[in-house]
């Protein structure tokens, strides 16, 4: 009877430590044979060993492949520096001759297109046309950009630099993405820690955004870009938005002001557009309307007893809009026949399908009545 308590006893504590090995595996991810347990002399202390997750060890993976093809890009300019000489007092004396030092900064990311040099980022981290600007890979090897070729609009640039060495990264297809899918950035946080990984999931797909400088020509509209909850800082625009397999799904271009973990790329798929239109011309010609605008969705047409469309809230002086009557406050409702909706691809996506000179014929909602205006579509500059 001892013997058979005795073995009793040994079996619930077997019972209860495969159970303990089983909690902690659901708990933790830790199997219970991936688990190394020793006990140091005297009993009182163990070491565990824990494998890597299946999910990080796709993050780690793919940020070791990918990351020597993500470059950090950085301005080279000068300014004036202004030296004033202080007597011991603290009384101004007169300033000293104007001198300029040469600054360098890190403003943004980008990654490798192709092996013969061209590199991707947004328009809007190298739109001064008065500085200089560099690649700079993961190992520290800096390339002079040598040109620039900007699309005016989606927020795209091209960099021509020496081709030495350099790995393109693949290009996925973002029309297959789906909201909630896993979702890998990585670019030059703030300007100033390279190479910074972050990872989230895509929050919503066909949103809309107004992103760049109407003052620079970008004046359309983002309205088809991914949104993801991967932390996305000033520094990231022009980054890789990757998936699980290490392809370039997007490219990272904004983050919501006052917000957190709402960030926004453009997708992959709109940015092959623009490179075949360059790689056909050796520029990016686009049709151009030249209004920024601000669509209205289904809901907020009822609420405010307006038609559904793209209220414009500014017409570029000498554009195709200007020249065809178009005023801020009108409502675009329709553009050859395609009712302008936000959830279609709102007018970004009728006009990307344009050419330059088509000739368009515009439904207007302005003061409560329809009008039908016509306009040349011009090609849009840098």
């Amino acid at each position: 009877m001892k013997r058979f308590f005795i073995g009793l006893a040994t079996g619930v504590v077997l019972v209860v430590a495969l159970l303990t090995g089983a909690v902690a595996d659901r708990l933790w991810g830790i199997p219970l044979l991936d688990r190394f347990v020793s006990l140091q002399p005297g009993g009182t202390s163990r070491k565990f060993e824990q494998r890597v997750l299946t999910e990080e060890s796709v993050v780690i993976e793919v940020a070791e492949r990918v990351s020597p093809s993500v470059v950090t890009v950085s301005v080279t300019r000068e300014r004036r520096v202004f030296d004033p000489f202080m007597d011991p007092f603290g009384a101004f004396r007169l300033p000293r001759p104007e001198r300029r030092e040469t600054i360098e900064q890190d403003i943004g990311s980008g990654f490798i297109l192709s092996a013969d040099g061209l590199v991707v980022t947004n328009r809007h981290v190298v739109d001064d046309p008065n500085v200089k600007y560099k690649v700079i890979t993961k190992d520290d090897r800096e390339f002079e950009v040598k040109k620039i070729y900007r699309d005016p609009a989606n927020d795209l640039a091209i960099l021509q630099i020496d081709p030495n060495g350099l790995e393109p990264l693949e290009l996925g297809d973002s029309e297959a993405l789906r909201v909630g899918q896993f979702v890998i950035a990585i670019g030059t946080a703030l300007g100033e820690f390279r190479h910074t990984v972050t990872t989230g999931v895509i929050s919503g797909l066909g949103r809309g955004i107004q992103a760049g400088d109407p003052f620079r020509g970008v004046v359309e509209q983002l309205d088809n870009v991914i949104q993801t909850d991967a932390a996305i800082n000033p520094g990231n625009s022009g980054g890789p938005l990757l998936n699980s397999a290490g392809q370039v799904i997007g490219v990272n271009v904004a983050v919501a002001g006052g917000a957190e973990n709402v960030g926004f790329a453009l997708p992959i798929n709109v940015v092959k557009e623009s490179l075949e239109i360059f790689n056909a011309t050796g520029r990016f010609s686009r049709a151009f309307l030249g209004i920024r605008y601000q669509m209205i969705s289904r809901e907020s047409a009822i609420l405010n007893e307006v038609s559904e469309g793209a209220f414009v809230i500014e017409v570029i002086e000498g554009s195709a809009a200007s020249d065809a009557g178009i005023t801020p406050g009108d409502i675009l409702t329709n553009l050859d026949g395609q009712a302008i909706r936000s959830e279609s691809g709102g007018l970004a996506l009728i006009i990307r399908k344009k050419k330059v000179g088509d000739r368009v014929d515009i439904q207007v909602w302005r003061d409560g009545e329809f009008l039908t205006l016509q306009a040349t579509l011009e090609e849009a500059g840098e």
